[in-house]
């Protein structure tokens, strides 16, 4: 299904018209535009005029280094269990359910120059009536991964050409650091097998976006 960026702005304005907050997600393999789509649509909604979208990416949840080299999986940083799942699935819930309140909730942001997340980064004021988040895994069905499409209200698909988004995120990984061989390696390796396993959630989205 082709659809253009103004009718995915009606669409994501669709979806916060009721009384409560809603919570779009956007998910994808690693490189395939999610965040700038997700920040795309929220620069664009709060465009009409008073803020009233946020953006939460998921990515906040990654562990720490730190406890990735504890748990023996600093190799594997950025598959599903290298975040903390419950904790994710646990903030979209309470951005639900306090949606009428006065509080302001506070959520994660991932550091990408020190890649490591950081605590309470993100407001999310009581004014926002649209949430969007993105990640690889908002579609996963297993483990506390499940917990996290209950919550989402629609979750689009972002997805681009192969050899573009591997180059993307080839690229990215030089911008933080990595020497080519390195990002090469990267992602064509850790970056591929994570890939390859959301690509197999594609047929649970309500919708698919393809990113040029």
């Amino acid at each position: 299904m082709s659809v253009t960026f103004p009718g995915l702005l009606t669409r994501a304005r669709a979806l916060a018209t009721g009384r409560r907050r809603a919570l779009l997600g956007i998910a994808g393999a690693p490189g395939s535009g999610k965040s700038t789509l997700a920040e795309r649509l929220v620069r664009e909604l709060n465009g009409d005029g008073e803020p009233w979208a946020a953006s939460v990416p998921m990515d906040g949840f990654h562990l720490s280094d730190a406890e990735l080299e504890r748990l023996g999986r600093r190799g594997r940083k950025g598959a599903p269990d290298t975040f903390d799942a419950a904790g994710y699935a646990a903030l979209l819930r309470r951005l639900r359910e306090e949606a009428d309140g006065d509080d302001t909730v506070y959520a994660p942001a991932f550091e990408r120059d020190l890649e490591q997340p950081l605590a309470g980064a993100i407001p999310v004021p009581p004014a926002a009536r649209l949430v969007v988040t993105e990640g690889n895994y908002l579609l996963l069905d297993t483990g506390a991964w499940a917990r996290v499409r209950p919550q989402l209200d629609e979750v689009w698909f972002c997805e681009t050409a192969e050899p573009e988004r591997i180059r993307r995120l080839t690229a990215r990984h030089e911008r933080f650091g990595k020497n080519p061989e390195q990002a090469a390696a990267w992602a064509q390796g850790p970056d591929q097998r994570n890939a390859d396993l959301v690509a197999g959630t594609r047929a649970r989205a309500d919708l698919v976006v393809t990113v040029s």
